[in-house]
């Protein structure tokens, strides 16, 4: 059954979402105002076009941050970005801790494994 899901994504900061959706091969569109599902059209403030897919991602604002909406009845959208929107939630997190963790002038390193990324943060 067709309908609009949320992903549980907490998205403050639209640069480091357009990071996260660069590193999957996403393309943030700012400022379009409606997104794709199951042949209908959605309200949005941003739109994430996702690369082999017919519906999209809404980013919609939501008091302090962004909420992101969808349909996963198109299974393509959710081969790119995981289950639930893992991949992006994890895009997003590795994005938003290498820009904290280098403002206070950690080195970070990122390695890839089979479950998915592991980041290393050095203080010293």
């Amino acid at each position: 059954m067709s309908h609009i899901s949320k992903i549980e994504l907490e998205v403050k900061d639209l640069g480091i979402l357009g990071q996260a959706c660069a590193v999957l091969g996403l393309q943030l569109i700012k400022d379009r105002k409606t997104f794709r599902w199951y042949g209908k059209e959605a309200d949005c403030d941003h739109c994430i076009k996702v690369p082999g897919a017919d519906y999209e991602i809404g980013v919609i604002r939501n008091r302090h941050c962004y909420e992101l909406s969808c349909d996963f009845y198109d299974r393509n959208l959710e081969k790119v970005i995981g289950p639930k929107g893992g991949l992006l939630k994890q895009a997003y997190a590795v994005a938003r801790t290498r820009i904290e963790a280098r403002k206070k002038g950690y080195s970070v390193f990122e390695q890839k494994t089979d479950e998915g990324i592991r980041l290393h943060v050095r203080i010293s």
